[in-house]
């Protein structure tokens, strides 16, 4: 038997669907053949809050093919739940705009629509509050924010810090609305086999999908199966079930048949989550080379009247710096608007812009180089809590990104850099995330042959979690990558947690290779290195295992730069060039691990120039509801883009050394553009996107 299969971790290896994806073999959850499949279209409510009063399906039911219409008068009946926003057509009440008040099914998928757009529905209005603002007078503090995190820290009294230092700055940035619009929309399949439920659907963990189907309509978890075989992107808006999947599970029980409902992109901002705006000051008291003695970060967000969620976006500030006297607060307001939830690194994301700006400013107030004035910064523990760092590249990705991006070479003066009529700047950030670990449990079975099997219910949302995962088996068999397969994305599989917090790869990938290690032992020491006829698996758990470490910090650090220009006729904004250097851990596949990093630093992009709802507060609706009028960035936006890392070994970790890289590459890219925009244009953009209007305005030309 092979044992040159250490060589496989850490090799670039393509990924095993590739060529299934491109030849459109690999089938996502709406595309699946299921016979006899009937179709579902949603009614959302066109109220931002009220009651319905009547529903009139008359005309709707008489469409040809026709099949059902499903009210909160009609609809199968839910258990109890605590996510509200899946106790779909259970009540009459209107809690947003584009909220499902009713569900028409028919034959076909254009029937189905047709079916939809004759229902008629009257509502009892009610006055509705669905405009945030920093000062708004209904905010709150919460108990906690996302992640468990306490709402506010305080340490060494801020005020008399900070009144005290010889430097005080003192200023507020502000995020619109984000939407997550992944490629693939939220899509499900469902059907009933006796008492059974199976589906198909586009999640991030379809092991969570699973039990709230069960609570829900009732079931034991072991009667219901959620297949996610193939996912088409979710950056956060997949990592909870979606009522897409609730609502195709009541109309297949109620029409006796499959049913397929895949939402229209214009519902997903109502339906599918989002990240919240914010409204954030930053405080830093500091001498005057630079040295922060006191720092400050108050953020003000909103959350819906349904569920509770709070963007953390103040916690990255309690590790990133040294600041002896800090205060970090979160206050929100609960509105007449759909739920925020995950996107893209909830908290760090918007957070970091708001923070690295503020350290932007504070070096060209006290006359220091924006990577210098990070460095002199550095904290020897983590400021908050104390612990150790288990390990820190902060220093290293800003020196190693410096002489990459050829940054000592920087005029630092703003607002002098022209090629004809464009402007030209570089800006600087820092990153950060937290390593995020959970338990799970995975099966490694030796079959004929001398191949492996690897079996957990890891979902891959588009970051090769199938090959990474054999990459790890290999490692832990000894044996070469190509003789492991993976089998993620199905919940009769051993349970794992969902692919979200950059903790996928470092959760399963444990498991996995703790259950690699033991199938390992026994071959060898019962089996003389041979498998037996019938095989041999063994399933193994990592719940003990990831409760180990809590002594230590852990978090992935980067560096982000950036190179733009501005075009003084237009407003026009132009990235030349953006690089992005990241301490993370041990990297377990370098061609994937690049594809992250500028996946994420081109989604940063976007949130700077291009991103960005609108809220109609008359209507309580957003005005960019598609991709037409949600801008992204697209190729042509990023023309030069790096991605590069540290080396870094953190034994404190897990068994691979690996830190998560989903989410890392979008924090601080934003504030990276936004200080280039500063150096270039000699002003400063405090709220985003920043578009040519903004910088049409703040050149003075009209």
């Amino acid at each position: 038997m092979s044992t040159t299969g250490s060589r496989a971790l850490g090799a670039p290896l393509y990924r095993v669907e590739g060529r299934a994806k491109v030849t459109g073999a690999a089938r996502y959850a709406v595309e699946a053949s299921v016979p006899d499949a009937a179709y579902a279209w949603p009614v959302p409510a066109t109220v931002a809050r009220g009651a319905v009063t009547a529903v009139h399906c008359g005309e709707a039911l008489a469409e040809p093919g026709a099949l059902a219409v499903l009210t909160h008068e009609n609809a199968p009946r839910l258990r109890e739940t605590e996510d509200a926003n899946l106790a779909v057509l259970q009540s009459p009440a209107v809690a947003h705009r584009g909220q499902v008040v009713a569900l028409a099914v028919a034959e076909t998928l254009e029937a189905a629509r047709s079916c939809a757009a004759a229902v008629r529905v009257e509502y009892a209005e009610l006055p509705h509050d669905a405009e945030f603002r920093g000062d708004h007078p209904g905010l709150y503090t919460p108990g906690e924010v996302n992640g468990g995190y306490p709402t506010d820290r305080e340490r060494g009294g801020f005020d008399a810090a900070y009144a005290a230092s010889p430097v005080q700055f003192d200023a507020s940035y502000h995020t619109p609305p984000l939407h997550n619009h992944p490629m693939e929309p939220h899509a499900s399949v469902a059907e009933w086999d006796g008492g059974r439920l199976i589906t198909r659907d586009s999640d991030q963990g379809s092991s969570d999908a699973r039990k709230t189907l069960a609570a829900l309509f009732g079931l034991d978890p072991r009667d219901v199966l959620v297949v996610a075989e193939h996912v088409g992107g979710g950056f956060g808006s997949k990592g909870i079930p979606r009522p897409q999947l609730v609502l195709a599970a009541m109309a297949a029980l109620v029409v006796q048949r499959p049913v397929k409902l895949a939402l229209p992109r214009s519902l997903l901002p109502a339906l599918t989550g989002h990240r919240a705006p914010t409204a954030q000051r930053v405080r830093i008291g500091a001498d005057r080379d630079g040295r922060i003695s006191a720092l400050a970060h108050e953020v003000a967000t909103c959350t819906s009247t349904l569920v509770e969620f709070v963007e953390q976006a103040a916690v990255p500030a309690r590790l990133m710096y040294t600041s002896p006297h800090s205060r970090t607060t979160h206050r929100v307001v609960a509105l007449d608007l759909p739920t925020p939830s995950w996107m893209r690194a909830p908290g760090e994301c918007p957070g970091m812009f708001a923070l690295e700006s503020a350290m932007d400013e504070l070096a060209e107030v006290c006359g220091v180089d924006p990577v210098e004035l990070r460095i002199r910064n550095e904290p020897a523990a983590e400021p908050d809590s104390g612990r150790p760092f288990s390990s820190r590249g902060l220093v290293d990705c800003l020196r190693e990104g410096a002489r990459r991006f050829g940054w000592h070479d920087r005029d630092p003066r703003p607002g002098v850099h022209r090629e004809g009529r464009l402007l030209l700047g570089t800006g600087v950030a820092a990153a950060t995330y937290p390593v995020y670990v959970n338990p799970c449990a995975a099966e490694a079975r030796a079959e004929s042959g001398d191949r492996f099997t690897v079996r957990i219910n890891a979902t891959d949302i588009g970051t090769g979690a199938r090959t990474v995962l054999a990459q790890i088996a290999a490692d832990a068999l000894g044996v070469p990558a190509d003789a492991v397969r993976a089998e993620v994305g199905r919940s009769d599989l051993p349970d794992a947690s969902v692919a979200g917090g950059s903790s996928g790869t470092s959760s399963w990938g444990w498991a996995v290779h703790k259950a690699g290690r033991e199938l390992r032992r026994l071959l060898d020491q019962d089996h003389g290195g041979a498998v037996p006829s019938g095989g041999l698996a063994v399933v193994a758990d990592t719940t003990e295992d990831v409760a180990a470490g809590r002594e230590y910090a852990r978090h992935a650090f980067g560096a982000q730069f950036a190179e733009v220009q501005v075009d003084t006729a237009t407003g026009e904004v132009r990235v030349r060039r953006m690089l992005g250097v990241f301490a993370a851990g041990r990297i377990l596949n370098p061609r994937m691990a690049r594809s992250q990093f500028i996946g994420g630093m081109t989604m940063g992009l976007g949130m700077a120039l291009l991103e960005g709802s609108t809220v109609d507060p008359r209507f309580g609706d957003d005005v960019e509801r598609d991709l037409s009028a949600y801008h992204l960035p697209t190729c042509a936006d990023v023309p030069d883009i790096e991605a590069h890392w540290v080396d870094e070994d953190d034994p404190h970790l897990n068994p691979m050394g690996s830190k998560g890289i989903g989410e890392i590459g979008i924090v601080g890219a934003a504030a990276a553009v936004a200080n280039a925009l500063h150096h270039a244009v000699g002003h400063r953009f405090r709220s985003l996107p920043v578009r040519p209007d903004t910088v049409l305005a703040a050149l003075g030309a009209f």
